[in-house]
């Protein structure tokens, strides 16, 4: 798994070996999510209220990005950096 952003106390990681759909998994504390890349919508997992809508609103920002390094993992292609939520 690696790690393409962090902010705020929350890592945001892609696995080069996962199943469709396109997602990235989101670690704040002993809390996980995955997320879908192209909706959003929660997977697994659950992380408090405040840290999910943080998670959101940086993947809403940044989908394009996200779904280029799924692409890319697929791939088994190095992955970019993604800026943090400012």
């Amino acid at each position: 798994m690696a790690e393409i952003s962090r902010f705020r106390g929350i890592v945001i990681k892609l696995h080069f070996t996962d199943h469709p759909p396109p997602h990235f998994h989101a670690h704040y504390g002993s809390s996980r999510a995955s997320f879908t890349i192209a909706t959003g919508e929660v997977l697994a997992g659950s992380l408090p209220p405040r840290v999910r809508r943080l998670v959101l609103e940086w993947a809403e920002q940044h989908r394009g990005e996200l779904a280029a390094n799924w692409h890319r993992a697929e791939q088994r292609r190095a992955l970019t950096r993604i800026a943090p939520l400012e």
